[in-house]
Parts: structure tokens; sequence; C-alpha cells
């Protein structure tokens, strides 16, 4: 369930999201916030002004969060976002270590107001694994 502290932090991820809108970009923004109410950081969807497919803004504040933030701290957060992650960002905020998120749109929503927001089976053809002797080499003196 939602507090009213949650509540006011969502509606600005939607404001972000519009933000980004009006600038030419997908409609997707986010905040991450300490323990203690302060926002630490906010982004918007680039995509399209920064030609960058990897520009989500839960992605970059997952990112912000894993260099700035030690463990504790990034585990103490609540990423607020318009739009449930999509894989890329979701796997990105659990690598980063971040708390919670909260999302506006799940995904589903998401594509009954966009149809084109659906996901597009995979075009790129993966062989392997293959080498793995030598893969295995970087790996186990990491």
């Amino acid at each position: 369930m939602l507090n009213t502290d949650d509540e006011r932090h969502l509606r600005r991820a939607v404001a972000l999201a519009g933000v980004a809108r009006a600038a030419g970009d997908g409609p997707f923004g986010s905040l991450l916030v300490a323990a203690d109410g302060r926002v630490l950081a906010e982004e918007v969807n680039t995509e399209r002004t920064d030609r960058d497919v990897t520009a989500h803004p839960e992605l970059k504040l997952a990112r912000w969060a894993a260099r700035e933030l030690d463990r504790n701290a990034a585990a103490a957060t609540t990423m607020y976002t318009s739009c449930q992650p999509c894989p890329m960002c979701a796997f990105a905020i659990d690598r980063s270590g971040l708390g919670r998120v909260v999302y506006a749109l799940s995904a589903d929503q998401l594509v009954t107001l966009r149809p084109s927001a659906a996901p597009v089976p995979p075009r790129v053809t993966y062989l392997g694994p293959a080498l793995l002797d030598e893969a295995r080499v970087p790996v186990e003196e990491f």
C-alpha cells in the first residue's frame, strides 16, 4: 500500500515523464529517494535526444546509484518511476542494490495505452556457449 510520501514521489515521476515527452523522448521519468525522504537524483528518458537506446531513466539512476552510493545507502533507497521497468532496467536496478521500486503504470497497462510498446521478439541470432576452456580463464582469475 502506498503512503502519502510514495504518492507524492510517484506523481513527480509522472511529471518527469511529461518533461521527457515534451522534449520529444519517450514519456518516462524516474527519481531516486533516500530513506529519509531526500530526492537524490532525477532522470527522464532521453533515448531520442541522446540517440541512445539505453537512455532509460531507470537505468541512468541505477548506474548513478552504483557509482555514488555504498551498498547500505543503495539498499535503503526507493526508485519511483512512471512505468514498470523494462527487463534491461530491472536487471540494472537489481545489480545496483536498490531497495525498492514503486511504479505508476504496469508493463501491461503501457501496452494497452501504446500497443507499439509491446515486447518485440529478439531479432538477433545468438550462438554459444563456445570455447569454454578459453573463456573460463579470465572469469576464474577474477
